[in-house]
């Protein structure tokens, strides 16, 4: 199955297509942009297919990065591979930011425990304990410092994300870190997807807290007589 994965979930707007047999990438496109993910996403993918030398007739599935991560990246992300998958009649899945990095870090520290701790600014972190492999991945949640502190203390794994370095400086240091990135390689996405498949449910995005910009409530204009 050829297989396209697409990540807007942080600064970098990114999308490859993946041969699921014999499990290799044919081509990427990698651009760090910070914001207008929406605006750059779709030749982002033209970019990756046309390295790969492939169309969008030779899709078989759409795989695409949930978060958490920035709430409107998320968004563009997941609308896209749901258009996408349904213009196309191909199955789509999403992949957990937490999951993907964890995945990172267990290819650079074999049989090694994970923790992944994002920043979610306002001292917080999203992070999900992992152990050697992906059989019981745990939820993710968002916490203060003091309990990443404490999960990087059980058992000191590997710590990997964008807030590992912190969470290790506050737990007294000695660890070992892997990529400190907001988001993990886009090859790694497309790899987790084909390896567990598609349910046939639609990617869905991975929200840990709620969007900074809310509709202001009780709010009406003054209604004027004709």
């Amino acid at each position: 199955m050829i297989l396209l994965a697409i990540d807007t979930v942080a600064d970098l707007c990114t999308a490859c297509v993946w041969d699921g047999d014999p499990q290799r990438e044919l081509g990427r496109c990698v651009r760090d942009i910070g914001k207008g993910h929406a605006e750059v996403l779709m030749a982002v993918i033209d970019e990756a297919l046309a390295a790969a030398g492939r169309t969008y007739a030779d899709l078989g599935a759409v795989a695409v990065a949930v978060g958490p991560g920035s709430f409107t990246g998320i968004r563009v992300g997941v609308a896209a591979a749901r258009g996408l998958a349904l213009a196309l009649s191909v199955p789509s899945a999403g992949v957990s930011t937490l999951d993907a990095l964890a995945e990172d870090a267990r290819a650079a520290f074999p049989g090694r425990a994970v923790l992944v701790a994002l920043d979610a600014r306002r001292e917080e972190f999203y992070v999900a304990a992992q152990g050697p492999d992906t059989a019981a991945p745990a939820e993710p949640r968002r916490v203060q410092l003091p309990e990443a502190v404490a999960l990087a203390r059980q058992g000191r794994p590997v710590l990997a994300g964008s807030g590992a370095a912190t969470v290790a400086q506050a737990a007294g240091g000695g660890f070992d870190l892997a990529a400190q990135a907001a988001t993990a390689d886009i090859a790694t996405y497309a790899r987790l997807a084909a390896r567990r498949g598609f349910s046939g449910e639609r990617p869905r995005p991975l929200y840990l807290r709620d969007a900074d910009a809310r509709p202001q409530q009780g709010f009406a204009l003054p209604r004027k007589d004709a």
